[in-house]
């Protein structure tokens, strides 16, 4: 047997939801575990993060997907969920293994604490042999504290259990240059910067809550981590193993070879932005040299965030050059700020460098990454 790795595999809710009868789609589960039985005896690994429990769960509470507020689509979720784990679960079971259910929220992923806890629980599922089943806690996750789609969620955990695999499968085979209705829309089969593409990925499914825009930021986030991903059409006999054995068309985004420890990828890679600094550039230049982020060094701040937070940090001209661990609360660091020439003990109550982020906690963003839009600009001291 082969060494043993994992692979994460994300199911659109159209895979696993008729969009007319808003029931499971049996054949399509049958396909994917008979696939997974056969990756299993290759010594690999599989971690489902399966979207659909929403849409099986619309009748329950008397809803459509056109008709359904946000209240609607948790109370369906809760209705789902069960229906979604049942089916899986009959099926898992004609081939001799078990499935476990793992709610996840923006809070598992963004607290490292507890990102660590969760890649503990889903390690030991695997160890025994566990098909785990992800999903976020869409019955009670609000605006704030949610991920908000599924493919972004996926691609986290491939990072938290150092996935050397992660595929999307969906409705649509892979990246097109533009939109794939549009004539002359080019198939793309590889992509190492998603960047260029971002424009071109307008648009979602009807049942599900992202399109391809998602699916890219997905992708980054992975070749960021050091995993291979693919994008594909999932409605096939061996939808898994045909598109990672290049036996029907896909989009490959090859991992990138980063040399970053876990630690520094789980800082890069961010899901939402707690808060923000500017700096000079000449300043963010040397982040490269071990530099770290000085309360002198602040231009303006944004956001309202504790300590232990990730800060993305921006030069003057609105470029993202780092992203790093803030020693201090929001409230503490505008303090700190509109009183750069009193002492930082005498202001906070206790002692302190005032270094804002520490080289340690500091990661440089290569321009290959996603960045993040900069938030409107405040001045330091507001």
């Amino acid at each position: 047997m082969s060494e043993v790795h994992n692979l994460v595999v994300k199911i659109g809710s159209s895979l696993v939801a008729n969009p007319d009868r808003l029931t499971p789609r049996y054949g399509f589960m049958q396909r994917l575990f008979e696939d997974i039985d056969r990756l299993r005896q290759r010594g690999i690994n599989v971690i489902l993060c399966s979207s659909g429990a929403v849409a099986l769960g619309l009748r329950t509470v008397g809803e459509t997907p056109d008709t359904a507020g946000v209240s609607d689509k948790q109370a369906a979720a809760a209705c789902g969920m069960p229906l979604l784990l049942n089916a899986y679960r009959h099926i898992g079971h004609e081939f001799g293994f078990e499935i476990a259910q793992v709610l996840l929220t923006l809070g598992d992923f963004e607290d490292h604490r507890r990102f660590l806890n969760t890649r503990n629980t889903v390690n030991r599922l695997l160890d025994a042999g566990v098909v785990p089943i992800v999903n976020e806690n869409d019955s009670i996750t609000t605006e704030e504290i949610r991920v908000g789609d599924n493919d972004r969620l996926a691609a986290k955990v491939a990072q938290m259990i150092d996935a050397r695999t992660f595929v999307i499968l969906s409705e649509i085979d892979g990246l097109y240059d533009r939109h794939p209705d549009e004539e002359g829309a080019q198939f793309i089969p590889e992509v190492t910067d998603v960047a260029p593409f971002m424009e071109a990925t307008k648009g979602k499914s009807a049942l599900g809550s992202g399109g391809m825009t998602t699916k890219l930021m997905a992708a980054n986030l992975a070749q960021e981590a050091g995993t291979d991903t693919y994008i594909g059409h999932g409605d096939f006999d061996n939808p898994i193993t045909s598109l990672i054995d290049g036996e029907r068309r896909s989009t490959r985004f090859p991992a990138h070879d980063v040399g970053a420890s876990g630690w520094e990828r789980w800082i890069a890679n961010r899901l939402q932005m707690a808060g923000s600094l500017v700096v000079d550039s000449s300043v963010a230049d040397e982040f490269v040299n071990d530099r770290p982020v000085m309360r002198s060094d602040i231009r303006s701040i944004d956001g309202d965030f504790t300590r232990g937070d990730v800060l993305h940090i921006y030069d003057e001209n609105g470029n993202e050059r780092a992203r790093g661990l803030s020693d201090f609360t929001s409230e503490e660091l505008r303090v700190l700020a509109v009183n750069p020439h009193l002492n930082a003990e005498q202001l906070l109550g206790y002692r302190t460098k005032g270094e804002v982020v520490r080289s340690k906690n500091l990661v440089v963003v290569e321009s290959r990454h996603l960045t993040w839009d900069v938030p409107q600009r405040a001045e330091a001291g507001s």
